[in-house]
């Protein structure tokens, strides 16, 4: 990843996040709430941790077919998605609740989902959210060699297969995370010296990685086995937990960015962005489905990913309803306001984007 982190332009001759800002904050004044969660956002948490855990401990006590247990190891991953993006994501963005010891409480459910609040405050919060969308910052980008997010990135000739083969590599997020990403990287930002938040030392860092790792396995791996559960059978269901939630984060996380509309700007020999952080936003950022409640309610508002990235510290809770504001004030200023009006219109611009990625530079050209 690239050390010299851009800037963005600061004249916005249009006012456009003045503008937008305002007509946001009098939306929560006019009708009285709060921009945190609501009993919404609660009684959803208490919805998603159920369908998490409660399979697990069912696993757990009773003797159940093979089939059932992988059933079940399904609904667990559908579980643990839904507690990512709903309560994990909320939290750890501070906009669950207006009290910081509930965010962090909230924030800190990502230690059982595999990862660590550490290595994705860095990632999501500073990295993805300031530099969205841009090559050699924004590390949801950065796939290795195997999958081509963008044109800036090299082409190898099995990228040609990519929009076939990059489903199968999707369900293998969590999976990863919870065996190499964590340590890897722990180890580049503590090197960059990258923080959100209050910082804390390195050695502080290290063991909570460490710690929470151990119990993780614990709980997911070894308890089920003390309990008489076969060794095979445990880490088939782990890994159809892992694939079944990856899957579908990965899915969520690649529609709001990479699709045919959005860009990929780069800095100029001055190492500026051409526009100002929110309307970067804009161009590098889609929603989809939003008027699908179901996708709306279960995805966390990840749908509405413009209102997202530029009011972050708002829950999601809220998105539904200041979206026709962004929209309206976009429009105002004669700027873009990407959307599919369906999941399914999303996934196939993505695909297909892909697909297009995937052709030797050469042969667009």
């Amino acid at each position: 990843m690239n050390m010299n982190a851009p800037t963005f332009a600061r004249n916005d001759s249009m006012k456009f996040f003045r503008t937008l800002n305002s007509r946001v904050n009098d939306y929560f004044k006019d009708n009285n709430i709060k921009k945190t969660g609501n009993w919404k956002l609660h009684l959803k948490t208490i919805i998603m941790f159920s369908l998490f855990l409660t399979p697990y401990f069912l696993i757990l006590a009773l003797n159940m077919p093979f089939w059932l247990h992988l059933l079940f190891s399904v609904i667990i991953g559908i579980g643990m998605a839904g507690v990512g993006m709903n309560v994990m994501h909320d939290g750890n963005h501070g906009s669950y609740s207006s009290k910081p010891w509930l965010n962090k409480i909230m924030g800190s459910s990502i230690y059982i989902l595999a990862g660590n609040v550490y290595n994705w405050q860095v990632q999501h919060n500073v990295l993805h959210h300031t530099y969205t969308n841009i090559p050699g910052h924004d590390e949801d980008l950065d796939a290795g060699r195997v999958i081509r997010f963008t044109k800036d990135a090299k082409w190898y000739n099995f990228h040609k297969f990519q929009h076939y083969y990059s489903v199968f590599l999707y369900g293998l997020l969590t999976f990863n995370w919870a065996l190499t990403t964590d340590f890897k990287q722990m180890k580049t930002y503590l090197k960059r010296k990258l923080s959100y938040g209050d910082a804390k030392s390195a050695k502080t860092l290290w063991t909570t990685l460490v710690i929470t790792k151990v119990i993780y396995f614990g709980v997911w791996i070894v308890i089920p086995m003390a309990l008489g559960i076969v060794w095979w059978q445990v880490l088939i269901g782990f890994f159809v937990m892992h694939y079944t939630a990856g899957l579908i984060l990965s899915i969520v996380f690649q529609l709001a960015h990479v699709v045919e509309e959005t860009t990929n700007p780069s800095p100029d020999e001055n190492g500026e962005i051409a526009n100002t952080w929110a309307i970067h936003q804009l161009y590098t950022t889609t929603n989809f489905a939003p008027k699908n409640w179901i996708v709306n309610w279960y995805t966390g508002g990840l749908n509405h990913q413009i209102e997202h990235h530029i009011f972050p510290n708002i829950s999601h809770v809220h998105y539904g309803k200041i979206a026709q504001i962004v929209k309206q004030t976009a429009e105002e200023c004669n700027l873009p306001y990407y959307e599919y009006k369906s999941m399914r219109s999303a996934v196939i611009a993505h695909f297909k984007h892909l697909k297009d990625l995937g052709i030797k530079p050469a042969l667009t050209t």
